[in-house]
């Protein structure tokens, strides 16, 4: 996986939450940052470091703001991996 640069990702990322609103079904954040789950499943399988996958795909600079980025990219991580257990049967229901 590549990861993209500081410059490609400024465009990626609107409207990044601290945390991911949670449900137990898909919400409109989900739809809106699909794009976001499947970069961040990517990089955890190619074993990215935390500090890079908060930066590149999540858009949060980790040097600057360590406590956010860990907690974004953590609750980002959450809701990806529920997505490929749960959330994905309503993407393909009716």
């Amino acid at each position: 996986m590549r990861l993209r640069s500081n410059s490609e990702r400024a465009d990626m990322n609107p409207n990044i939450a601290d945390e991911v609103p949670w449900s137990e079904n898909l919400t409109s954040y989900d739809r809106e940052h699909f794009t976001i789950y499947l970069r961040i499943l990517d990089a955890c399988a190619d074993n990215a470091s935390e500090k890079e996958m908060a930066e590149r795909i999540l858009g949060i600079d980790p040097s600057i703001d360590p406590v956010r980025a860990l907690k974004a990219l953590r609750s980002h991580i959450d809701r990806a991996n529920w997505m490929v257990t749960t959330g994905y049967k309503e993407l393909f229901a009716g």
